[in-house]
């Protein structure tokens, strides 16, 4: 019952994908006339740039997308264009600097996308499709965190809607269609027994969005587009539990939160999971299912998000491991990602450090699971003793060892 069996695949696609991979559309961008040079000239200076997009890409690569266009416009300088605003700081890449404009963009840039996709996520793309699994009893073991430790959690996930552009390259009309569909499918949402309030954030006074933990859209988020015309068509609807909060046309079409003030994660993660699937449902009545591909999954606008869209974190209160030396090296082991926040010098948020590779419940699993080895390790720096012997051995996502991307693309 809960196994998630992904849609009806797409044949066409799949059978068809090396050749769009390689096409070379006359038509959109044969009407676009843009005055550029040659792809050699046009090509970034990404010398100081350490995002997966700069590592990634070469003159050859980008020659070989120079004159690709999709059926929406979308062109591989938009792709690029946030590793450009933002070229992130050395030596380790936390940014994939790059953004899909459209669902297309993902086939028509394939040669591309995918290895930024496989490079950021440590996973390998095959031809089979990602399996899904919202079945939150398939957690092992005890899930719950030590309250002295875990003082918050949260489970997230994005999807994009089926037939629009996403947020950096819709148009107005779009996205105010997009609210339509959001306000009709979360209405059925209250007739399922959870009842809420829809927001558009043009109706907000600043004291409802401090409640609301809303912030101004960031310069780096006007440079790229994804705050064009703020905030119109922008809306936040918050259950009247206040076990989840489901945020419209922001960075992406639709994103589902739930968040917990202790370490109960499970809860968390079964309000995402079962209301996330009754809008699905919705949504496909509307006839705009959520936007699939065959070989990654659930897409939406960042190549971050790519199979599952999740994102499960753990606010933790450490004092000692922080500064440990071999810190990062069991974070990357534990395949999680740790960072301090702005609300305490001793609190920091730990997650999944990729979405593709494994299911929602594997996902989870592995947090779960990474959280609790590090609070048992701030526990013994608390004693005073070593944590040598609790350091996991070398787990690998798919590949052991990423190819030297430079090299590889050069092709």
């Amino acid at each position: 019952m809960w196994k998630v069996k992904p849609p009806i695949a797409f044949p066409m696609e799949t059978r068809y994908r090396p050749i769009l991979e390689s096409l070379v559309p006359p038509d959109p961008m044969s009407r676009l006339h843009l005055r550029r040079f040659s792809a050699d000239e046009e090509f970034p200076d990404l010398s100081r740039n350490s995002t997966w997009m700069a590592r990634i890409l070469t003159p050859a690569m980008y020659r070989r997308q120079f004159h690709r266009c999709t059926q929406s416009g979308v062109i591989f300088d938009d792709v690029i264009r946030p590793g450009l605003e933002e070229p992130g700081e050395r030596p380790t890449p936390e940014s994939v600097g790059c953004v899909a404009g459209d669902a297309q963009c993902y086939v028509l840039f394939c040669d591309f996308f995918d290895r930024v996709i496989e490079a950021h996520h440590q996973h390998e793309i095959s031809g089979q499709a990602p399996e899904g699994d919202f079945n939150y009893d398939n957690l092992k073991g005890t899930c719950d965190f030590d309250s002295s430790y875990a003082v918050r959690c949260e489970a997230s996930v994005v999807r994009g809607v089926e037939d629009f552009c996403f947020p950096t390259h819709c148009s107005r009309g779009e996205r105010r269609q997009l609210l339509t569909l959001a306000r009709r499918a979360l209405l059925r949402l209250e007739e399922e027994e959870l009842p809420g309030r829809f927001l558009p954030l043009e109706e907000l006074d600043q004291e409802q969005q401090r409640e609301l933990n809303l912030e101004p859209p960031s310069a780096y988020q006007l440079r790229i587009g994804t705050a064009r015309d703020w905030p119109d068509a922008r809306a936040v609807w918050v259950s009247k539990d206040g076990s989840l909060v489901v945020w419209v046309n922001m960075d992406d079409h639709l994103r589902l939160v739930s968040t917990r003030d202790d370490g109960n994660i499970v809860e968390a993660f079964k309000c995402v999971c079962i209301n996330l699937q009754k809008l699905e449902g919705f949504y496909r009545e509307l006839r705009h299912p959520f936007t699939w591909k065959q070989q990654l999954g659930w897409v939406s606008s960042s190549p971050a998000d790519v199979g599952t869209g999740l994102r499960i974190r753990v606010h933790l209160r450490l004092q000692h491991l922080p500064g440990h030396k071999r810190l990062q090296d069991v974070l990357r082991r534990l395949r999680v990602c740790m960072h301090a926040t702005t609300e305490s010098p001793a609190l920091y948020c730990v997650s999944n450090a990729a979405t593709f590779g494994r299911s929602e419940v594997g996902l989870t699993q592995l947090v779960v699971d990474g959280v609790k080895l590090l609070v048992a390790m701030e526990k013994r720096l608390e004693d005073g003793r070593d944590i040598d012997e609790l350091v996991p051995t070398q787990k690998c996502g798919g590949r052991s060892q990423l190819v030297t991307w430079k090299s590889s693309g050069a092709a």
